[in-house]
C-alpha cells in the first residue's frame, strides 16, 4: 500500500487561517478519496507561513471493482422513461435483465465499475480541492482563473511505494504541474530539492531551516523564551493566542529578549503587553517581585552573523516609537482622570450606544438608577453603587481605550483610582464586566456584583424593548453572555434575588423612552408613579392593577386611552417580561446541565412559579436532583405517579375535582390509616422546610413517604364498588399529589 504526501507552496499564508486550512485540507481530501473506493490507514496535516501539507498512509493502489444492482422500469413503460434509465445506469438494452415483479414485468441493470489506479483518483480529487478550497480571503494573480490565498507557486504530489520508489501523480492545475520537488526557508535555503517520502520530506526541511510541525514551533519559541527570560531572573507573561500565532508567522523561530527603554517602565503593565502584542507581537517579560513589565521577547524568521542585534536594535526603535504613543495617551488620560472624568462623561452623551436606546450617557443614567435599586437586595451601599455606575464607562471616551478598546474597563480601574474614588467604586469600573466567559471570574465585591447586575440587565431590556433578540446563532449584542453573566453572579454568590420586578421597571423605562414623543409631561409624572408601585409590589402586573385601582376609586387616572404612551407601554410590558424570564431559563438549563443535572429535573423546578428568583429554582434542583440518587426518592415519583394517574383518571371519568375532604374515620386497613398518619406529619415537616427554604429537608421528608405510599398500594384497592370508600381514597390521593407537588412538579420528571 503506498503512502501519499501532498503539499502546495505559496507566498505566505496568514497565521490565522492555518490551523483551519490545514484541516480543510485532511478533511477534503480524505473525504474525496474515500468516496472513491480509496481508504488510508492515517492522516496527518500541517502547515507553515508557505506551505500547507498533507501526508497519507497506507494508501489503497486502486479503488476496487464494485458491482450494484438498479431497478428500473417497467417492461410496459414509456420508451422514453427506459431510454433514460439506460443513460443513467449507462447499460444497453442488450444488458438489461427482467424480472417477474407483483406489478409486473421490471427491468434490472447489472452495474459493473471497473477500479481505477490511486493516481488517477488523487489527481481529480486533489484539483477538485483546490479549485474549490473554502479560503475565508482569496485572490486571483497572473492570467489564469485560479484562485488562493495567496499565489500558489507550485505542488509537490508524489506517491510513494513500500519499496521507497516515489511516484509523481500526473496533475496540472491552472498551469501549475505536480512534481516532486519544494524548497525550503525562504533566505537561508532557498534551493529547490527532490523528495522520496514524507520522512525524507519532514527531514530536508529542517535541514533547509523549515520546521515543519506548527506545535514544534511553538514548543520550541516557548521553551526558548522562558530560558532567556529565567536566566535574567524574569518570567515570559504566558499568551497562548500570541504564541499560536507567532508559530505562524516564522518557519524557523529565532528567539531574541531586548529590553524595554526607562522612560516607559512606569506605564500600568497592561498597557505595555497590549501594545507589544498588538503592534509588535513581542511577548512580555514580567519581574516575578515588582510586577513590572521590563523587557520584551520577539521571534525572528532568520539566523544572522551578529546573533540578532541588528533585528532587536530595529525592534526596539520601532517599539520606543510605539511606547512613545501610548505613554503619551497615558498622560493625557491621567490629566483627565484627576479632573474628576467629568469631561469624558460630558463626550458619551454624543456617544450613540443603539440608535432607538440613545446615547450612552443616557444607558449610563439607566444603568446608575437601576444600581441604586439593587444594592440594597445585596445589602451594598446604595450611594457608591450609583457613583460606580456613573463613572463605569467613563474609560470610553479616553485616549488609551480608544487606541487598544479591550482595555476598556481595566484603564477605568486605574483612572478612577487616580482621580481619588473610593477602591470599590475603582473596582466596579473594570469588574462590571465580567463574566466574559464560562470560565471568567464574577465579581464577588458588593458593588461590583451591583454595578454588573445593573449594566447585564439594561442591555437585556433594552434590546427586548426594541425587539431585537437572539436568533439561531447570531447573536450581535452577546445577550446570551449577559443572561448567562447576571445567572452566575446570582448563583456563584449565593444571592436569593426576585428579578421580575427590576425587569419590569427596566422595560417600563426603555417603553416610556421609545415614546416618548407621544408623551406630555403629565404621562411622565404619571410614570414616576407607577416605578414606586412596582417596588412596592414587585411586579408590572400588580402595578398596573394598582393605577387601574385608581380610577374606580374615582381618582384622576392616567390617560389610558388607545395610542397613549402608558397604554402602549402596559401593553407591551409583561409579554416581554415573560419572554424574557424563558430566555434567562434557557441559559439556565444549560448552565445547570453543564453541572450534571437532569433537564427532566431542571424543569420540575422551573414549572412551580417563582421563576425570577435563580436562586430559588437551583436550590429546588439540586435537593430534588439527590434525593432521585436515593431509592426512596425514585420509588417515591413512580408512587406519585400511579397515584397521580388513578386520580386524573378518575377526575376526567366522574368530571369532578377530588382535591379536598379525605377522612381517616373512612379508613378500612391499618396500610390506609398509617398512609394518613403519614401524610399529616409530612405535610408539616414540608411546610416548615419549605417555610425556611429548606428543600433538602423538604425532599427528605417526600422521600419518607416512600414506604406508607408503597404499602396503601398493594394493600388498598383505590376504585372499589363502596362509593363513599372510593371517593375518599382518591381525596387521599389528591392530598399525595398535593404534598409531593409543593416542592417540584414531579409529573416532569422522566421515567
Amino acid at each position: 500500500m503506498p503512502d501519499l504526501l501532498i503539499e502546495l507552496f505559496s507566498e505566505e499564508i496568514p497565521a490565522r487561517m492555518q490551523a483551519r486550512a490545514a484541516q480543510d485540507l485532511r478533511e477534503r481530501v480524505t473525504n474525496g478519496l474515500v468516496e472513491a473506493g480509496l481508504t488510508y490507514a492515517g492522516a496527518a496535516a500541517f502547515s507553515t507561513p508557505r506551505r500547507l501539507a498533507l501526508a497519507l498512509e497506507g494508501l489503497l493502489a486502486e479503488s476496487p471493482t464494485v458491482k450494484e444492482e438498479r431497478k428500473g422500469p417497467r417492461v410496459d413503460a414509456p420508451e422514453k422513461a427506459i431510454e433514460g434509465f439506460l443513460r443513467g445506469a449507462g447499460v444497453s438494452r442488450d444488458d438489461l435483465e427482467i424480472r417477474d415483479e407483483k406489478k409486473g414485468q421490471v427491468y434490472f441493470a447489472m452495474i459493473t465499475r471497473p477500479g481505477r489506479p490511486a493516481a488517477e483518483i488523487i489527481a481529480e480529487v486533489l484539483s477538485d480541492v483546490v479549485r474549490n478550497f473554502p479560503w475565508p480571503k482569496s485572490m486571483r494573480w497572473g492570467s489564469g482563473s485560479l484562485r488562493w490565498v495567496r499565489p500558489l507557486q507550485s505542488i509537490l504530489c508524489i506517491l510513494t511505494d513500500e519499496a521507497g520508489e516515489a511516484t509523481v501523480v500526473p496533475l496540472d492545475i491552472d498551469g501549475i504541474t505536480a512534481g516532486d520537488t519544494t524548497e525550503g526557508h525562504r533566505f537561508m535555503a532557498p534551493e529547490r530539492f527532490r523528495v522520496t517520502s514524507f520522512e525524507d520530506y519532514a527531514a530536508r526541511l529542517k535541514r533547509a531551516y523549515a520546521i515543519l510541525d506548527a506545535e514544534e514551533r511553538a514548543a520550541h519559541i516557548w521553551q526558548e523564551a522562558t530560558n532567556q527570560a529565567f536566566a535574567c531572573g524574569l518570567d515570559v507573561v504566558e499568551d497562548k493566542g500570541l504564541l499560536t500565532e507567532v508559530a505562524g508567522l516564522v518557519e524557523w523561530p529565532v528567539v531574541l529578549m531586548g529590553e524595554i527603554g526607562e522612560e516607559y517602565l512606569s506605564l500600568p503593565p497592561e498597557v505595555l503587553q497590549t501594545s507589544m502584542k498588538e503592534h509588535q507581537k513581542f511577548f512580555s517579560v514580567r519581574n516575578p517581585d515588582s510586577g513590572r513589565i521590563e523587557r520584551f521577547v520577539t521571534v525572528a524568521n532568520i539566523e544572522t552573523a551578529d546573533q540578532g542585534a541588528t533585528i532587536l536594535a530595529g525592534n526596539q526603535k520601532v517599539l520606543s516609537a510605539r511606547l512613545s504613543d501610548a505613554k503619551f495617551f497615558w498622560e493625557n488620560d491621567l490629566r483627565v482622570a484627576r479632573d474628576g472624568m467629568g469631561a469624558w462623561l460630558e463626550q458619551l452623551e454624543n456617544v450613540t450606544f443603539e440608535r432607538r436606546l440613545g446615547s450612552q450617557a443616557e444607558r449610563i443614567a439607566r444603568i446608575a438608577a437601576l444600581a441604586r435599586e439593587l444594592a440594597p437586595v445585596v445589602a451594598a451601599d446604595a450611594d457608591l453603587a450609583e457613583q460606580a455606575a456613573r463613572v463605569c464607562k467613563a474609560d470610553l471616551s479616553s485616549e488609551m481605550v480608544y487606541e487598544f478598546p479591550e482595555l476598556q474597563g481595566l484603564m477605568g480601574r486605574y483612572y478612577a483610582a487616580e482621580a481619588g474614588l473610593p477602591d470599590d467604586v475603582a473596582a466596579a469600573a473594570q469588574e462590571h464586566y465580567s463574566p466574559l466567559g464560562p470560565s471568567d471570574e464574577v465579581p464577588t465585591r458588593l458593588v461590583s456584583v451591583v454595578v454588573a447586575l445593573a449594566d447585564k440587565l439594561d442591555l437585556l431590556t433594552g434590546f427586548w424593548a426594541i425587539e431585537e433578540k437572539p436568533t439561531g446563532s447570531k447573536d450581535p449584542f452577546a445577550l446570551r453572555r449577559a443572561a448567562l453573566g447576571v445567572i452566575r453572579i446570582i448563583l456563584e454568590n449565593g444571592y436569593r434575588i426576585k428579578l421580575d420586578r427590576f425587569v419590569d421597571s427596566q422595560l417600563v423605562k426603555h417603553k416610556i423612552a421609545l415614546h416618548r414623543t407621544k408623551a406630555s409631561s403629565g404621562e411622565i409624572d404619571t410614570l414616576e408613579e407607577i416605578l414606586q408601585e412596582m417596588a412596592e409590589h414587585g411586579v408590572f402586573g400588580a402595578a398596573w392593577h394598582a393605577v387601574m385601582d385608581r380610577r374606580k376609586n374615582g381618582e384622576t387616572p392616567p390617560d389610558m386611552s388607545d395610542g397613549s404612551v402608558l397604554r402602549t407601554v402596559g401593553d407591551a410590558v409583561p409579554d416581554l417580561s415573560t419572554d424574557l424570564l424563558a430566555f434567562f431559563h434557557d441559559r439556565l438549563k444549560v448552565y445547570l446541565r453543564d453541572q450534571g443535572l437532569r433537564h427532566d429535573v431542571i424543569d420540575a423546578c422551573l414549572s412551580l412559579g417563582d421563576g425570577d428568583d435563580l436562586g430559588l429554582i437551583v436550590a429546588r434542583a439540586r435537593a430534588l436532583s439527590d434525593a432521585l440518587r436515593t431509592d426512596d426518592g425514585e420509588n417515591l415519583v413512580q408512587g406519585f405517579k400511579r397515584a397521580n394517574n388513578i386520580l386524573t383518571q378518575a377526575e376526567e371519568k366522574d368530571g369532578v375535582e377530588y382535591s379536598f375532604g379525605a377522612d381517616v374515620k373512612f379508613a378500612e386497613t391499618a396500610e390506609e390509616k398509617a398512609l394518613f398518619a403519614a401524610l399529616d406529619a409530612a405535610e408539616a415537616q414540608i411546610a416548615t422546610a419549605m417555610q425556611a427554604d429548606d428543600f433538602a429537608a423538604a425532599m427528605g421528608a417526600m422521600a419518607a413517604l416512600r414506604t406508607p405510599i408503597d404499602a396503601f398500594f398493594e394493600a388498598v384497592q383505590v376504585n372499589t364498588d363502596n362509593e363513599v370508600l372510593r371517593r375518599n381514597r382518591l381525596n387521599l390521593l389528591s392530598r399525595i399529589r398535593q404534598i409531593c407537588l409543593q416542592a417540584a412538579d414531579l409529573t416532569q420528571i422522566e421515567g
